[in-house]
C-alpha cells in the first residue's frame, strides 16, 4: 500500500484528505499519566472526563481554560466512560467489577455488578450509549489479571463477552471473544464495531482486530460479526466514528482512520505514544479529536464531525 507524509499525517486513501487539514497540528494538553484511556466529552461544560486506570483516578480537561484537574479520586479503576441521553456519566470500574452512572448531584447508581446468572462481571473495560438508552459494553479480564490495573482476581464467569442493558434488564450479546475491547456504532446504529484484542494474551496467534455485526429488529440481538480490519501496529483498543461513518481507532503509536463500508485504511495520524483510546470534542462542532495515549492526552483538529455519542 502506497503512502505519503504530510505533517503529522500519513495518507494512504486521497479520500482522506477531505477530513483532516494537513496544517493541524497535534497539541499535546495533559502529560505526567500512566495510562490514559476512557475519554467522554460533555458538550454543555466543554469538558472532557477521562481515566488514569493504574492510578485510579479520573481527571477533567477544560476546554475553555486548557487545565486539567482531579476529577475523582479514587475511581475504582475507572476505565471507559460515556455520556448517556441525559448527560449523565456511565462509567466501567475495573475494581468493583461494575458499571456506574454519575447523577447529576453527584451521587453514583450502580447499573450493573453481575451477570445474569449472579456471578461478578470479570472487569468491563468500555462502553457505549444507544439512542434508546440502551448500554452496551465488554468485559475483558484486563482489570483481574494483576493489581496494575484493578484487583487480581479469578474470572467468575469463565468467558468474556459483550453485553447490553435494556430497560434494567441485562443480555449477553456476543460471547465469541478472546478480549473485547472497544465499540462503537455507526452513525445510524445499524451496525455496532467491537475491537478483539486476544492478542494481548496470546502474542503469536490471537486476535487484533475489529469485528463488524449488524444489530437486529429487536435492537438487542446480533449477526454477522465478520472481520472488518486488521491492526498491523499494536492493537486497535478505543475508536470513534464521524458523521460520515469513518473509524477513528488507536493503532499503537497512531490513529488510523478506516472507511466504515469497505474496510479500507484511509490515513492515519501519528502520536508520539501507544494510544489508546480516543473522543470527539470541540464544542457543537465536534471537530477535535482527543487521544489518550499512555501518558498524556492530545488533541487535534480535523475537517469532518464527529458522531454524538449521547
Amino acid at each position: 500500500m502506497s503512502m505519503k507524509a504530510i505533517g503529522v499525517f500519513d495518507i494512504y486513501d486521497d479520500s482522506f484528505l477531505r477530513l483532516v487539514s494537513t496544517e493541524a497540528t497535534l497539541r499535546r494538553l495533559h502529560t505526567g499519566l500512566a495510562w490514559a484511556e476512557g475519554p467522554a466529552y460533555f458538550p454543555a461544560l466543554r469538558s472532557l472526563i477521562f481515566s488514569d486506570i493504574p492510578e485510579n483516578c479520573m481527571l477533567r480537561y477544560d476546554e475553555c481554560n486548557g487545565q486539567t484537574s482531579v476529577f475523582r479520586s479514587p475511581s475504582s479503576n475507572a476505565n471507559g466512560n460515556t455520556v448517556d441521553r441525559q448527560g449523565r456519566l456511565v462509567t466501567c470500574e475495573h475494581q468493583t467489577r461494575r458499571i456506574t452512572r454519575t447523577e447529576h448531584d453527584g451521587t453514583i447508581t450502580v447499573l450493573a455488578d453481575r451477570t445474569e446468572t449472579n456471578k461478578r462481571f470479570n472487569s468491563p473495560n468500555d462502553i457505549v450509549v444507544r439512542s434508546d438508552g440502551s448500554i452496551w459494553f465488554t468485559d475483558p479480564t484486563y482489570g483481574i489479571d494483576s493489581d496494575y490495573e484493578g484487583d487480581q482476581g479469578e474470572s467468575e464467569i469463565g468467558g468474556n463477552h459483550v453485553y447490553c442493558l435494556k430497560d434494567g434488564k441485562l443480555h449477553v450479546v456476543a460471547k465469541d471473544f478472546q478480549q473485547p475491547n472497544g465499540l462503537a456504532f455507526s452513525p445510524d446504529e445499524r451496525r455496532l464495531y467491537i475491537a478483539d484484542t486476544g492478542k494481548s494474551h496470546q502474542p503469536n496467534d490471537g486476535p487484533a482486530h475489529i469485528r463488524v455485526f449488524n444489530v437486529d429488529d429487536d435492537s438487542i440481538s446480533l449477526t454477522g460479526g465478520e472481520v472488518f480490519a486488521e491492526c498491523t501496529d499494536g492493537f486497535f483498543d478505543g475508536f470513534r466514528l464521524d458523521t460520515t461513518g469513518n473509524i477513528w481507532t488507536s493503532a499503537g503509536e497512531g490513529v488510523e482512520c478506516y472507511d466504515g463500508n469497505t474496510g479500507i485504511l484511509l490515513g492515519r495520524i501519528r502520536v508520539p505514544e501507544i494510544v489508546a483510546n480516543v473522543c470527539f470534542g470541540g464544542g457543537v462542532k465536534r471537530n477535535v479529536l482527543y487521544i489518550c495515549a499512555t501518558t498524556s492526552l492530545y488533541a487535534i483538529r480535523l475537517a469532518v464531525n464527529g458522531c454524538k455519542t449521547f
